[in-house]
């Protein structure tokens, strides 16, 4: 058996020039199969052990750190090809960008698995990370860029590695411990763990240990099993929710008269009957195209609806806000009661670059791709929103909602996420999906249930575990009433963050120093 697989892998090892680089962008496209919303995860250990196979035939440090980058920008551009659709809801204005936005993206992107793939070089030449250490030094070093690109220049953890589980909740349980991080530490070694069974030179044994590699994760599977046996169904007593789907056209939606046909459409979707009284009626970011603060007659007939759906109701709403002196704009929440006033406000503060504010404004040729010239101003930061009738919820708005341990306010407890978004300039990809994936990541990392409304889907109700509730599908206009699920205790990783992926990181470490066959 050890034949075939080591031909197998000195035949990518002995790969040189532009065959590596091609074979290695190769892989990283076939990696993107494991990840939302095809979940395909044996795909992930084919990618990253063909990756080590080529890199243990990489002769010097350049060499690795160009197998790398090849396998990150086929993993990045198979992953984010969907951001060409913001660019094509103003094709005239920003259409040109879209050949220079993905590759751009994605080679820079593709900079982190680089590192990786150098890091590992020189651990292997000083006679680290040999035999099983291979596949854990890989790992480490992957997770370790990971969690950078999560945090610099703003971060961009889109797509971890961990997000492959989320469609099995039985195996995103243990992010409750150690969070995303820790997952996709586990996950990579995991899937990399075959690469010594092609290992020249690597004795029999050797290559099997290397197998020991899948216990964790298989340890994660048998904790899941068990957390999830005494999970419970249990709702917030009395409280449901409408959530409000409008699926409104981006590239209409700020027009004049489509504003006001936007705001009707939604009044009627959510006047709908419904068989409980709902406390609260749930729309998209941005779902009503004005300022709210503005606009007394929409106020009154938000109120208007609030008055008919139960006793002090709640329509909460994206919108965006203003201030006149200095002239500043945010991408706010507001929630109106019955008598049509703003009873809470949350502003964004995890802003999208070049979507909501455009960096090195003075060096760039082009405006933000969103409606205004004025760049959003950010929030003060993750904030518990006091709403009359309802547990405190956590707030967030669009992407805000991907980044592990900062969706919410650790002083005050809230008793629910608030995801609203506008997944619109994504269009039908994989990007509705990918976002989905993990926004249930953090419901499982706080202990706490997801609330999403989104404008074109996928609208839904997850609860404290991760599973779904229920759906709105993507493209479709529609209502969703649901129960609040109840909220767990906090986790160990709402207390503590990531203070165990460090933890974990670091016996890896120690693992791959005193391990050397």
């Amino acid at each position: 058996m050890f034949g075939a697989i080591e031909r197998g892998a000195a035949k990518l090892a002995a790969l040189t020039g532009w065959r590596r680089l091609l074979a290695a962008f190769g892989l990283g496209l076939l990696s993107v199969g494991a990840l939302p919303p095809f979940y395909v995860v044996p795909l992930l250990a084919v990618a990253f052990t063909g990756l080590l196979w080529l890199a243990y035939g990489a002769k010097t440090p350049r060499a690795a750190f160009l197998i790398g980058w090849a396998f990150g920008f086929g993993h990045y551009a198979a992953g984010l090809y969907w951001i060409t659709n913001a660019l094509l809801v103003d094709a005239a204005k920003f259409g040109w960008l879209v050949p220079f936005a993905v590759s751009g993206l994605s080679l820079f992107l593709g900079l982190f698995a680089a590192v990786a793939l150098y890091a590992l070089h020189h651990l292997r030449a000083r006679g680290f990370a040999q035999g099983w250490g291979g596949p854990l030094g890989f790992a480490l070093a992957w997770t370790a860029v990971e969690w950078l690109r999560g945090h610099i220049l703003t971060g961009f953890p889109w797509n971890q590695i961990a997000t492959v589980w989320s469609g099995l909740p039985v195996m995103t349980q243990s992010a409750a411990l150690f969070g995303a991080y820790g997952l996709s530490l586990l996950t990579v070694a995991a899937a990399a763990a075959f690469a010594p069974l092609g290992e020249p030179g690597l004795p029999s044994l050797a290559r099997r240990r290397a197998l020991l590699l899948l216990l964790p994760l298989a340890l994660c599977a048998f904790f899941g099993v068990w957390r999830m046996s005494g999970a419970s169904d249990a709702d917030v007593p009395g409280v449901n929710l409408r959530l409000v789907q409008g699926n409104i056209d981006q590239r209409l939606k700020w027009q004049d008269d489509v504003r006001v046909e936007t705001a009707r459409k939604y009044l009627a979707l959510s006047a709908q009957p419904s068989v409980k009284p709902i406390n609260a009626v749930i729309w998209p970011e941005t779902a009503l195209p004005f300022f709210l603060a503005d606009e007394p007659e929409l106020r009154a007939a938000l109120g208007q609806l609030a008055g008919r759906l139960a006793p002090g109701a709640l329509v909460i709403t994206g919108t965006p806000r203003a201030e006149r002196v200095p002239y500043r704009v945010w991408n706010s929440v507001q929630a109106v009661n019955a008598g049509g006033e703003i009873v809470a406000t949350y502003d964004k503060f995890h802003l999208v670059p070049f979507g909501e504010y455009m960096p090195l404004r003075g060096l760039l040729p082009f405006d933000k791709i969103t409606a205004g010239a004025v760049d959003f101003s950010a929030g003060p930061g993750p904030q518990t929103l006091a709403l009359p009738g309802l547990p405190p919820a956590s707030p967030l708005v669009c992407y805000e909602v991907i980044f592990p341990g900062n969706v919410t306010d650790h002083r005050t407890r809230a008793g629910w996420l608030l995801n609203v978004t506008n997944d619109g300039w994504f269009g039908i990809s994989t990007g509705p999906h990918q976002h989905l994936a993990s926004a249930r990541l953090r419901a499982v990392e706080e202990g706490l249930p997801l609330v999403r409304a989104a404008n074109t889907g996928i609208s839904a109700i997850v609860d404290s575990y991760g599973r779904l509730r229920m759906s709105l599908a993507l493209g479709s206009a529609g209502v969703l009433d649901g129960a609040l699920p109840a909220a767990l205790p906090p986790t160990f990783y709402a207390r503590f963050g990531d203070f165990i992926f460090f933890l974990m990181f670091a016996v890896g470490l120690v693992g791959c120093a005193i391990r050397r066959r």
